[in-house]
């Protein structure tokens, strides 16, 4: 709606978990992560980023300024893949 544009999401890549809302003041902010990772790689800074995000709220801002993306590492733990592998041996 600002001619923002977010780049399409790879299909084999397992998606980001974000909270959906701010802990703090209930604004939904899970929607916002992809296109302010889209915006620090266009070299905005991350305070122009969260700007134009329209993120005044310093919790709302901590949310994203904060998030570390362990999706990776979790999918280690799959026990539906790990229980496959134990089947076959």
């Amino acid at each position: 709606s600002d001619g923002i544009s977010i780049a399409p999401v790879a299909e084999n890549k397992p998606s980001m978990i974000i909270p959906v809302r701010c802990f703090t003041c209930g604004k939904v902010i899970g929607n916002k992560y992809e296109l302010y990772l889209s915006l620090l790689q266009e070299d905005y800074s991350e305070g122009d980023a969260l700007d134009t995000l329209k993120l005044r709220r310093y919790c709302c801002r901590r949310m994203l300024i904060t998030h570390v993306d362990l999706i990776e590492k979790l999918l280690n733990y799959n026990t539906v893949d790990n229980t496959a592998a134990v089947a076959e041996a």
